[in-house]
């Protein structure tokens, strides 16, 4: 079961990283999106790690309120 919590809250945390990216991302245009690769590692990391964040937290819920 804690994987099951664990796998919604990556999924949450990863949904929630890329509609943080959108508004992050949005005066950006098309081609420098493209084109810039060091933006791969800024951006793609934190929406990893919001990803992360979700499945700790979907862990850490199950532990103190439902794993007894």
């Amino acid at each position: 079961m804690v994987y099951l919590f664990g796998g919604i809250g990556f999924f949450l945390g990863f949904f929630a990283g890329q509609l943080l990216l959108l508004r992050l991302l949005k005066d950006r245009s098309r081609e420098d999106l493209l084109k810039d690769s060091s933006l791969k590692w800024t951006y793609g990391l934190l929406n990893w790690m919001t990803a992360g964040l979700g499945a700790w937290l979907g862990v850490t819920i199950y532990t103190l309120y439902l794993a007894g």
